[in-house]
């Protein structure tokens, strides 16, 4: 099979899809590899790198879409790449398309076969190509949120572990998953005062343990969040339904309520966010005020730090890389049902049940 890898386009996305190691790996498994000149240079990872590896360096981006049958990326296509999309070709990548009706759009007219990183799924119901990304912006959304809570960016002027004398911030982490999970670590580990909600009473057990009762646990319901907010000079959604469009549980007469100069950051926010008052950011742009509050709304939070998070995305992904190449794709979802749950459109037709239920619209087409 020939593996194209192009450069990434999205603001400030410095992320490769594969690094020299995974490119060897798919060349000695009888691949030939396609990458666009300095698609790894802003991971730290050099031209020669590949070749040593094996891959073929092409210079036109359009070259490496034309002659690929399977194209991986980190980010999804935007609407200057939608023109490479065709019918006999296979594109594995994060999509989140419950948030994204036009290129959910261009992938259905495009008739490609489109499979989402985000929703292969484990029969324990692990998300492992999600959970990477997700350790890491778990932890950087308390980096951010420590940062813009500091006076001179907008914040409140308070210190995430305060200083003997001087109680630490108050954190609330909405959704005890695995970027809530990192996040609450990050923000104990810098001595704030942690609170996590969540709907799952035995996540909530499990978290109470494994951070030696030094979080506060909460069941989610609006009145709970709606006082954990209240309080809080840090909110981090971390809210995730796989596939779906994350639902609002931060509204907007909460956020009224939030202190002047808190701070949310809002992880969940490639699904839509689960804060009514987000949109989408960049890192070149990263936040806005509303009622007071600074809003940080990244929706590739993990493209700040591109060298970690290529390296962590790569070792999740390669493996079922090899399996789409060595097989195609037919063949590796039939024999793979993790696999077979990030198809999310082929021939036209949206084929995942929860972008089908986020997108009506497309998929009565």
């Amino acid at each position: 099979m020939i593996i194209g890898v192009p450069t990434e386009v999205k603001d400030s996305e410095n992320r490769v899809a594969l690094t020299p190691a995974g490119a060897l790996a798919l060349v000695q498994a009888g691949h030939t590899v396609l990458v666009q000149s300095g698609a790894g240079n802003g991971s730290g990872m050099t031209d020669d790198e590949y070749r040593a590896a094996g891959a073929e360096l092409v210079d036109d981006v359009a070259h490496v879409w034309s002659r690929s049958e399977m194209v991986v990326k980190v980010k999804e296509p935007i609407a200057k790449e939608y023109g490479f999309l065709r019918k006999d070709l296979v594109l594995f990548t994060y999509l989140h398309l419950a948030a994204g009706a036009e290129l959910t759009q261009a992938l259905i007219t495009s008739g490609i076969t489109a499979i989402a990183y985000e929703t292969i799924q484990l029969p324990d119901r692990s998300l492992p190509l999600l959970t990477p990304m997700s350790e890491i912006a778990g932890r950087m959304s308390v980096q951010a949120g420590a940062y813009y809570l500091e006076k001179a960016h907008g914040g409140r002027g308070v210190l995430l572990g305060g200083v003997p004398g001087v109680p630490p911030a108050d954190v609330v982490v909405i959704g005890g998953g695995v970027s809530g999970t990192h996040a609450a670590k990050m923000a104990l580990g810098l001595g704030a005062q942690v609170q996590i909600l969540d709907i799952n009473l035995d996540r909530l057990r499990y978290l109470e343990d494994v951070l030696h009762g030094r979080v506060i646990t909460q069941m989610s319901s609006p009145m709970n969040i709606a006082r954990a907010c209240a309080a809080a000079d840090l909110v981090i959604g971390a809210v995730l339904v796989p596939g779906a469009k994350a639902p609002h549980l931060v509204t907007e007469d909460m956020v009224k309520t939030m202190k002047r100069g808190s701070v949310i950051v809002d992880i969940a926010i490639d699904q839509g966010g689960c804060v009514e008052t987000i949109h989408a950011t960049t890192h070149t742009d990263p936040v806005y005020e509303k009622h007071g509050v600074t809003h940080y709304g990244v929706a590739n939070i993990p493209g700040a730090v591109p060298r970690t998070s290529t390296f962590a995305l790569s070792n999740a992904t390669l493996p079922y890389m090899l399996m789409l190449a060595n097989k195609g794709a037919d063949r590796a979802m039939a024999d793979n049902a993790a696999l077979a749950l990030g198809l999310n459109v082929r021939g036209g037709k949206i084929t995942h049940d929860a972008v089908k239920a986020a997108l009506p619209q497309l998929a009565a087409v």
